[in-house]
């Protein structure tokens, strides 16, 4: 995206709330219920590349967050760690999922080479000056027949081409690129990586992207990052009204990811052979 914002001013784009960290008022909870409904989709997907991985070695999911998905995943057994430019976030990970997390960029990550079955990156690739920097450290980390887990929004998508400047995907300033599947196809091969397996749907992302493109003054974390004042009767009331148009979104979004042109593009890939 032109003009990008500078190194030093995106640190005020991403406070602390914008992390979701579960809470004990309804409205949180709720949302915590619904957020480790929608990440089974995400949960499957990582499953599946483990087990073509080898199921050895651990997941480590860049960008992390508030460690959710990391979560679901280690109650299963799985080997996880979470890393995070936010030392906030990866307190939360640790706080309130109990899995490990680190606050460091990938590229200077404290892992030795070839220690991971699966590197997951969910929403990173748009948000870096130097996507290559990345996929290239994520390819140093993974095993021989490991696996690497893209998803980032999709500039090709159906939602894009209709909604344009107002399609929640392009998320300016925090999205400093856009990506089609073919960009993504080049950046994999020049990082020496190939991908196997593509999915344009994602129940976590497709429908809530389109409610917030939508509607976007009721989106939960946009409210949460703006520091919108609201009492909890009027918090619950606005993600209620968020959930209903969540789930209306449900079909037309399922239409266009079994077009190819969902809004996001979810890859698996693996190293060259």
């Amino acid at each position: 995206m032109r003009p990008q914002p500078t190194p030093q001013e995106l640190p005020k784009y991403y406070p602390p709330s914008y992390w979701f960290e579960p809470g004990e008022a309804a409205a949180e909870r709720l949302e915590e219920i619904y957020r480790r409904f929608v990440l089974r989709d995400h949960v499957r997907f990582v499953r599946r590349a483990l087990e073509s991985a080898g199921k050895t070695g651990i997941v480590l999911d860049v960008g992390c967050g508030g460690g959710l998905f990391l979560g679901m995943l280690a109650q299963s057994g799985v080997k996880v760690m979470g890393l995070d430019f936010s030392l906030d976030a990866a307190g939360v990970a640790w706080r309130k999922q109990h899995v490990p997390a680190v606050c460091a960029s990938l590229s200077h990550a404290p892992f030795a080479p070839a220690s991971c079955a699966v590197v997951t990156m969910f929403h990173v690739l748009e948000h870096l000056y130097d996507p290559n920097t990345y996929v290239e450290s994520a390819r140093d980390l993974l095993q021989p027949n490991g696996r690497l887990v893209i998803q980032v929004p999709n500039a090709s998508s159906w939602q894009f081409l209709m909604l344009g400047e107002n399609w929640s995907g392009l998320d300016i300033p925090r999205h400093l690129l856009t990506f089609r599947a073919s960009d993504l196809e080049v950046l994999l091969d020049r990082c020496g990586l190939e991908p196997v397996r593509y999915k344009y749907f994602s129940l976590r992302d497709n429908p809530a992207g389109l409610a917030t493109s939508l509607a976007p003054s009721l989106d939960p974390m946009a409210r949460r990052v703006r520091g919108i004042p609201e009492g909890p009767r009027k918090k619950l009331l606005k993600d209620l009204l968020y959930f209903c148009l969540v789930a209306a979104s449900v079909p037309p979004t399922l239409v266009e990811a079994a077009c190819r042109a969902g809004s996001t593009i979810m890859v698996e890939a693996r190293k060259k052979k």
